[in-house]
């Protein structure tokens, strides 16, 4: 078995350190009656806790370049113990935005550093696979976690998710203590070659590819169930099982993407997830009219769209395997402006023209994102037979 239990328990892990993210959209409502402020207003704890979590956790990580990696992960579940004890502690709105702050950094740091120790536990060749491993626990958290937190909120009020998210991470401090061996962060990279990094092209591109192909996916999802309910003409019962068949999709494409990533490479993988993606938001947008046709469109689109994350963050690592705690603290720094980018664009099709031409802008964004992935292995597979010898 080796180590394969371990990058089972980082992967459980994260799935209660993002559950602290998710929760909160499911208990919005709560939260607002609490503060005595609209549920607009209470929205506003997802954009600071997105923003602390694409600003903040990139910056923690490089500060902490030289700390050993297990005591990495042990001080970001110390700091989302502190930002649980704070939501449940601390009177206000106000408090409660500075909680997300905290919340937002711990749980970036360490989702970022699980996914460096997974691919660095894992053995030769499945590195791509460990970090779908603690992917899936990120996925889970938005398909179960939303929904357990909703009940346990509605049974026992919604500081009680935080107590029991803090417990966890309490735990789990002692848990990463006796079972992850120390883990050497490699040698810090200097800043100047941090910033020379960000010039590499094809690193840029890796950063393009990410931000389209999930400015694509996030426009679509944030206005699922609306363009279920009017689109494909679903009810409310039939909407429930469409986003459960989709979560279960998203677990599924986690892992396999990382399967197959070690499977048969990077591009190949990548490529062919991307295309079935776009293929399938097409086809949501065009012919998908009754449930029967819906569900498998949708969830094929999950599970493809799901497939490409494991690919995507291994790529950057491969690119920059000295720097890949950075690498991959940039991408989910990419993956939450991305999100912040959809929810924007979206409102605006949305409102200005149908919920059915966002399907067509989000599958119009993926496929921006096939024709930069393969500009960009079309010119290493160039560069690499230019330096092979004739």
């Amino acid at each position: 078995m080796g180590n394969s239990w371990k990058i089972y328990l980082l992967a459980f892990i994260s799935f209660f350190v993002s559950t602290s993210e998710y929760v909160i959209a499911g208990i919005l409502d709560q939260i607002s009656v609490w503060a005595h402020i609209t549920v607009a207003s209470a929205g506003q704890l997802i954009t600071v806790f997105a923003i602390a979590n694409a600003i903040g956790s990139p910056l923690f990580v490089i500060a902490t370049a030289k700390m050993d990696r297990r005591k990495l992960l042990m001080l970001s579940l110390a700091i989302v113990v502190i930002g649980s004890v704070l939501t449940v502690t601390l009177p206000g709105f106000g408090f409660l935005i500075l909680s997300r702050i905290v919340l937002g950094i711990g749980g970036g740091v360490f989702l970022i550093g699980a996914k460096t120790v997974a691919a660095k536990l894992a053995e030769p060749g499945k590195q791509a696979g460990a970090i779908g491993t603690v992917i899936l626990g990120f996925s889970a958290a938005l398909i179960a976690g939303v929904p357990i937190g909703r009940l346990v909120a509605s049974a026992y009020g919604w500081k009680v998710i935080f107590i029991g998210i803090g417990t966890l991470s309490l735990l789990a401090i002692f848990a990463l203590a006796r079972t992850i061996p120390p883990t050497e962060s490699g040698a810090p990279v200097p800043l100047g070659k941090q910033l020379a990094l960000m010039k590499n092209v094809e690193i840029l591109s890796g950063f393009g590819v990410t931000f389209f192909w999930q400015l694509g996916y996030a426009m679509l999802y944030a206005y699922i169930a609306p363009f279920l309910l009017n689109v494909s003409s679903m009810s409310e019962r039939e909407v429930s099982i469409a986003l459960f068949a989709f979560g279960i999709a998203t677990l599924i494409g986690s892992k396999f993407g990382g399967f197959m990533t070690d499977r048969i490479g990077i591009s190949k993988s990548l490529l062919i997830g991307m295309v079935v993606h776009t293929l399938a938001m097409v086809m949501l947008s065009s012919i998908a009219k009754s449930t029967v046709i819906t569900i498998p469109l949708l969830m094929l689109w999950a599970f493809s769209a799901w497939s490409s994350g494991p690919g995507l963050q291994f790529n950057l690592v491969a690119l920059a395997p000295e720097a890949s705690g950075i690498m991959l603290s940039l991408y989910g720094s990419i993956i939450q402006l991305s999100i912040a980018a959809a929810g924007g664009i979206g409102g605006l099709a949305a409102g200005g023209i149908s919920l059915r031409a966002v399907g067509w802008l989000s599958a119009a964004s993926v496929a921006i994102a096939v024709i930069l992935a393969v500009v960009s292995f079309s010119r290493k597979t160039s560069r690499r037979l230019s330096y092979e010898p004739n």
